[in-house]
């Protein structure tokens, strides 16, 4: 393996390049909180003891998605008793059942995450947007975009917080991620995605979607801190009880991902955008916290075909270690993908010295 750089050596190499895009998996979220941002699925955290066997019904529909299931059981409710009269009470089951998958979800989703902005230290968000800068600065002639694979709120809270904590000149970023005001409630406590032809302006996707981000039905809502000041349980307690459900792909495979992002229009814009970018010759993409574990492929086989010429792939801690020796070989499966007329280089960076929330 070749010379690990620094993250400012990575950010030296790259102006060769026009334009520069960001990549972010969980490491992003775990090198803020260590202690609350290391887990796996909703599914694995969440505590079904009040529901005894409900691993099964997830299990009897194929999926570890809170939605489908709730969904599943609330339909299956309305229907039993067109077809077995006199059942009222396996009916009255499943809706308490329902109701209690939406109490386990909300419960889940709070305890592996800060109730407000103001949990995460200033100083701490700073240099995030420090960070971010790289990448969606206004006036950094290099910017371009910024996607996430995190549907946590660290990204959002770190774009809207304004407060400067230190003697310096403010840190102008690009924050456009297509939603705005609704035109039937311009007030609301939330704001609604404008549809493809704003995303086309948008310099932030969340590709999996957030926990800020609920799907209506008619129309995906943003809920936004400084119109409600809610805590995230709150507002996703709210949400769910009016069977709003926070838009995120956390579970299954690759393929079952790709999926849901393909039925999505939200999702698969930021997909296209990605893609986009990835055929794009003379740009580069940095990865930081990310194991290029194969239940992203949807989104790697994407930048391993493309056409940009540089990627940077943060690791931490000694190259040699077990965890980036995966990695390692992880990038070389991506290089093998490309077309020998549009090779890609691949060059390492040390994510710890990015100082993506501070020394």
């Amino acid at each position: 393996m070749a010379k690990t750089l620094t993250f400012s050596e990575a950010l030296d190499d790259s102006e060769q390049y026009s334009k520069r895009h960001l990549l972010l998996g969980n490491g992003f979220s775990i090198s803020c909180r260590p202690d609350i941002f290391h887990y796996g699925s909703l599914y694995e955290q969440a505590d079904f003891s009040s529901i005894p066997g409900a691993e099964k019904i997830f299990e009897s529909l194929g999926t570890r998605d809170f939605e489908v299931v709730i969904q599943s059981l609330e339909n299956a409710a309305n229907l039993i008793p067109v077809y077995m009269q006199g059942s009222t009470g396996i009916a009255d089951l499943m809706r308490s059942h329902a109701a209690t998958l939406k109490d386990i979800l909300v419960g889940t989703i709070a305890k592996n995450h800060p109730d407000r902005p103001q949990d995460i230290d200033a100083a701490r968000t700073w240099a995030c947007k420090e960070f971010l800068y790289n990448f969606i600065g206004a006036d950094n002639n290099k910017s371009g975009y910024v996607f996430t694979l995190n549907y946590d709120l660290l990204l959002y809270w770190s774009l809207m917080n304004d407060e400067n904590p230190f003697d310096e000149d403010d840190l102008n970023l690009k924050k456009n991620d297509s939603f705005g005001n609704d035109e039937n409630n311009p007030s609301a406590d939330y704001v609604v995605w404008q549809g493809e032809t704003a995303a086309h302006s948008a310099n932030i996707f969340f590709l999996h979607g957030a926990l800020h981000l609920f799907d209506a039905g008619s129309e995906l809502q943003k809920y936004t801190w400084v119109r409600s000041g809610d805590r995230l349980v709150d507002q996703a307690r709210n949400a769910i009880s009016q069977n709003k459900f926070p838009l995120f792909v956390a579970e299954g495979t690759s393929q079952q991902k790709k999926s849901k992002i393909r039925h999505n229009a939200y999702l698969y814009q930021g997909f296209k955008v990605l893609t986009s970018n990835a055929e794009t010759k003379n740009h580069c993409f940095f990865i930081f916290g990310h194991s290029l574990a194969e239940n992203d492929d949807h989104i790697l086989i994407r930048l391993a075909r493309g056409k940009f010429q540089k990627l940077y792939i943060g690791i931490y801690g000694d190259p040699a270690s077990e965890a980036n020796k995966k990695i390692i070989s992880r990038a070389q499966w991506m290089q093998a993908q490309r077309h020998a007329k549009h090779p890609l280089e691949i060059s390492f960076f040390d994510s710890a010295s990015a100082n993506v929330w501070g020394v």
